[in-house]
């Protein structure tokens, strides 16, 4: 395998794990907060078909990227409501909103497009086009940094840079501000938080919300920057993935960048499955290939990275002592 098909690789990786880690960090501003949600799967699928839906009617992708915001928040407002407001299970919540997103965007794709649950193909301006980085193709040619540079950094949409600065910026929130310090609380002890006069609910409200902005993101980029346009069922288990990830990654931002990349990488090493098998000389069916990142997430879920401690108020409703 040659330097340029590492990078390739490598390349694939990155583009593959940038919805897996926007999703994640969105689980990971849900769950710091108490509030457990696997209804990131939902809120990705129903911003994937707005943005894709929107951008192809107005050929604007960021008004398609604003309408998958929108899409997403609204789940979250949901999940919200029946979660926080009435106290009901955050898990049956969750799967409530997976399946109707996995309902509506069949029936109102179908029903605006008449493609089976398909939106039209997004070209040109309807799209998320590729963002070459200052002297990337100066550098090019030089050994080993420019391949590197032009190949690996440069030539991603601007997506993919917003989720990479996500990370960084979530480390901020959450260990620098008192906002963060105030959520990270409501996760692990709501009643002191209620004691010392700050809002349980506003703080749990806005965490979800921030979550329906990342996933509403991340949902974007699967239909107008990786793709080309909306498909039944394209979030294809990436929140679930991105829940194994937050697990992996023990609730941090930072090991949520690596547990992220680690699953794009898999996921790259199945789409390139003839490669891998005549790097080692064995042949690997393209089946197991591609069911590698799904193999990782019930190892991970099985427990076999250690233990992970959640919040310890996460998933339970807050009720406040008269």
């Amino acid at each position: 395998m040659s330097f340029l098909e590492i990078i390739q690789i490598l390349d694939s990786s990155l583009r593959l794990a940038t919805p897996l880690l926007l999703a994640c960090l969105a689980g990971l501003f849900s769950e710091r907060a108490g509030v457990f949600d696997i209804g990131l799967e939902g809120k990705m699928l129903a911003s994937a078909f707005l943005s894709a839906a929107v951008a192809a009617y107005t050929g604007n992708v960021w008004l398609g990227l604003l309408a998958g915001i929108f899409a997403s928040l609204l789940m979250a407002a949901l999940h919200g409501i029946a979660s926080i407001t009435f106290r009901g299970n955050q898990l049956i919540s969750g799967v409530a909103i997976n399946f109707l997103a996995s309902g509506l965007t069949v029936v109102v794709g179908e029903a605006w497009f008449g493609l089976g649950g398909r939106t039209p193909q997004l070209e040109g301006a309807g799209r998320f086009s590729e963002i070459t980085l200052p002297f990337a193709e100066a550098l090019r040619d030089v050994p080993f940094l420019g391949p590197i540079y032009a190949e690996l950094i440069s030539g991603h949409s601007i997506l993919v840079y917003v989720a990479l600065l996500c990370v960084p910026a979530t480390w901020w929130v959450l260990t620098r501000t008192r906002f963060g310090l105030r959520l990270r609380a409501v996760g692990e002890n709501p009643a002191a938080v209620d004691t010392a006069g700050v809002s349980v609910v506003g703080l749990r409200y806005a965490a979800v919300m921030i979550c329906g902005v990342l996933c509403g993101i991340a949902g974007a980029y699967l239909a107008t920057a990786l793709s080309a346009g909306f498909v039944k069922e394209m979030s294809a288990g990436r929140g679930f993935i991105a829940l194994a990830a937050l697990i992996f990654a023990k609730w941090r931002p930072w090991y949520a960048l690596g547990a992220c990349l680690l699953f794009g990488f898999l996921q790259a090493l199945g789409f390139r499955g003839e490669m891998l098998n005549q790097l080692i000389g064995i042949q690997i069916p393209s089946a197991l290939l591609d069911s590698l990142p799904y193999i990782l997430t019930v190892v991970i879920l099985a427990g076999f990275v250690g233990r992970a401690i959640p919040p310890r108020a996460g998933g339970e409703p807050y009720v406040k002592e008269r």
